[in-house]
C-alpha cells in the first residue's frame, strides 16, 4: 500500500527561477510530483486561472486541494512535514482525539515541522492505519521517514526525530501537575494572586472533563459540553497568565532546598510548591482478548472513538452516570447500542435512566458478567463472551465495537515514593485539608482520597489549593 497519497502538482515554467526552487526541494525531499511547464499547453494556463481566480502567477504547488502561489522554503516544509536534517513527520489523527492533539502541540513547541493527514478528511487514511497497526484504527499513527508509531509518547518522539530541549530555569511560584478543572482553577486563583504557575499537563487541556459531550449539573450552565467548559476555563487561566505545557509527563519531583525539582517529557520545572491535579484514567476488565484488542474494537472514550462507529452496532460495559451518559451520546449516531451490567440494576442516578428508557436503539443485557472479548481473523474485536449470574448461561453477543466505563483509576504511579497513597492509589491529604504528607505539595480533584468525581466539586478544591498554597508561600517568605 502506498502509505504517502498526498497528490502533490507544481505548475511552473523554465525560466521562472522560484519554478526552479520549489522543484528543487521537493526533488531533494524524494516527494513525487507532477510538474507541468505552463509553456508546453495552453490548457495548463486556464487551469492555473481557475486556482488563482483570473491571476497566471506561477509557481503554482497543488498539495492535494489546496493551491499555494509560489510558497516559501519555510511554508513546503511546514506542510509537509519536512525538517532539515530529521525524519520527514506525517501525523495521521483527528481534531476530536486527545492524544493527537498533545503530539501535536509536542511537536510545535518544539520547531518540527509535521504533516497533518485528518482521517475524517482523507477517507484513504484509514485503510493505511489498519494495514500498518495489524488491523487496529489507531490514532494518531506518527511517520517519521517511513517508520509508523502506533500512538509514541513524547520520549519516543524526542529520541527518534533528536529533539533537544533545554532545562527550564525559570522558577515559579507554584507547579500544578494536571490541566484538568481542578489545575485550570487553581492557576486562575494563583495568577489573580499574582503567583506565578505552570500547567504541566500530559495528554490535553481539561482532562477527562473534555471528553464529556454534555455536562448539566455545572452552575451556570444548563448545558454545556465538556469541551467547550473546559477550554472556558482555560483560556480564563491564560488571560491571567498562566503557563501551560501540553505533553509534559512528570517522571520525578525532588525536593532541595525547600525548592521543587520536576523531571518532565519537556525539560526540568523549578517551582516553589507543587499542586497535584493528576487526575484518573479508566479501569480495565482485565480478561482474555482484552489486552489484545485495546484500539481494534475495544475503548474507553465515546467522544473520542465513537466516530469510527457511527451506523453499526456497539456495546457499552458498565451501569453508572459515566457509562448511560456515554451510552447516549453513541446512541445518537449508532445503530444500535447494548447496554451489558453485572448487576441486576444500573447505579446511574434517575436523571440518566430516565433518559435511557427514552431512547429506541437501546438493549440492555442486565446481570451478566463479561468473560471474553472474541476477535475475528483479522485481530479486530467482533463478539463479547458473557455469562448469565442467574443461570449461569454462556451468552455471545455480536458487534462491531465495545466501549468499557467501569470505574477510574488515580494517575498517582509516579508519586509513590514522593507522598502518602492509599492502598487504591488515591492521594490522602490531612482530614478536611488539600495538604499531603509532604509539606508545600497539594492534592486536588478526583485523584484525592475521599474526593467527589465532579467537575464542580474539582473546581471547588482548585479554589481551596491554591489558598493552601498561598499560605504555605506566605510562611516561606517569613
Amino acid at each position: 500500500m502506498n502509505i504517502d497519497q498526498t497528490t502533490l502538482i507544481l505548475y511552473g515554467a523554465a525560466w521562472c527561477d522560484d519554478s526552479k526552487r520549489v522543484k528543487t526541494v521537493l526533488e531533494t525531499n524524494r516527494l513525487p510530483f507532477t510538474y507541468i511547464n505552463i509553456d508546453l499547453n495552453k490548457e495548463t494556463v486556464r487551469q492555473v486561472e481557475e486556482l488563482q481566480a483570473g491571476k497566471r502567477l506561477t509557481p503554482t504547488l497543488v498539495v492535494n486541494e489546496a493551491s499555494f502561489v509560489n510558497p516559501s522554503n519555510e511554508q513546503m516544509a511546514s506542510m509537509l512535514g519536512l525538517n532539515d536534517g530529521k525524519p520527514r513527520v506525517r501525523l495521521f489523527g483527528a481534531d476530536w482525539c486527545p492524544d493527537c492533539q498533545r503530539a501535536k502541540a509536542y511537536l510545535g513547541d518544539n520547531h518540527i515541522n509535521f504533516q497533518y493527514i485528518n482521517i475524517d478528511v482523507h477517507t484513504w487514511a484509514i485503510p493505511v492505519l489498519e494495514t500498518v497497526n495489524h488491523g487496529k484504527r489507531i490514532i494518531p499513527t506518527i511517520f517519521l521517514d517511513d517508520q509508523a508509531y502506533a500512538n509514541p509518547n513524547n520520549r519516543t518522539l524526542k529520541e527518534r526525530i533528536g529533539i533537544q530541549e533545554d532545562a527550564q530555569s525559570h522558577l515559579y511560584d507554584v507547579a500544578i501537575i494536571g490541566g484538568g478543572a481542578a489545575g485550570l482553577t487553581t492557576a486562575i486563583y494563583a495568577q489573580r494572586d499574582k503567583y506565578s504557575s505552570v500547567i504541566l499537563e500530559k495528554r490535553l487541556i481539561g482532562g477527562n472533563a473534555s471528553l464529556t459531550d454534555t455536562i448539566e449539573n455545572y452552575p451556570g450552565f444548563i448545558n454545556i459540553s465538556g469541551e467547550d467548559l473546559m477550554h472556558k476555563m482555560a483560556d480564563q487561566a491564560r488571560t491571567y497568565g498562566a503557563v501551560m505545557k501540553l505533553g509534559a509527563d512528570v517522571r520525578t519531583i525532588r525536593e532541595e532546598n525547600e525548592l521543587f525539582h520536576l523531571e518532565t517529557t519537556m525539560g526540568d520545572i523549578t517551582a516553589r510548591s507543587v499542586v497535584l491535579a493528576v487526575g484518573s484514567t479508566y479501569k480495565r476488565l482485565n480478561i482474555p482478548g482484552e489486552t489484545e484488542l485495546i484500539g481494534a474494537g475495544i475503548h474507553f472514550c465515546a467522544t473520542c472513538d465513537g466516530a469510527f462507529y457511527r451506523d453499526r452496532e456497539v456495546i457499552v460495559i458498565g451501569g453508572g452516570n459515566s457509562a448511560l451518559e456515554e451510552g447516549m451520546f453513541l446512541a445518537r449516531f449508532c445503530k444500535r447500542v447494548t447496554f451489558v451490567h453485572y448487576k441486576p440494576a444500573f447505579s446511574a442516578s434517575a436523571t440518566y435512566t430516565d433518559k435511557l428508557s427514552e431512547m429506541t436503539n437501546i438493549s440492555l443485557l442486565m446481570n451478566r458478567t463479561p468473560t471474553t472479548f472474541l476477535g475475528n481473523g483479522q485481530g479486530t474485536f467482533c463478539a463479547l463472551q458473557v455469562t448469565n449470574n442467574s443461570t449461569g448461561e454462556v451468552e455471545e453477543i455480536k458487534a462491531d465495537g465495545v466501549f468499557l466505563f467501569i470505574g477510574l483509576i488515580p494517575n498517582t504511579r509516579f508519586l509513590a515514593k514522593t507522598i502518602q497513597l492509599n492502598e487504591q492509589g488515591f492521594i490522602c491529604t490531612r482530614p478536611g485539608s488539600v495538604e499531603t504528607s509532604v509539606p508545600g505539595i497539594m492534592a486536588a480533584g478526583d485523584c484525592r482520597e475521599g474526593a467527589i468525581a465532579q467537575v464542580a466539586a474539582a473546581t471547588g478544591e482548585g479554589v481551596v489549593a491554591s489558598f493552601a498554597i498561598k499560605a504555605y508561600l506566605n510562611k516561606q517568605l517569613v
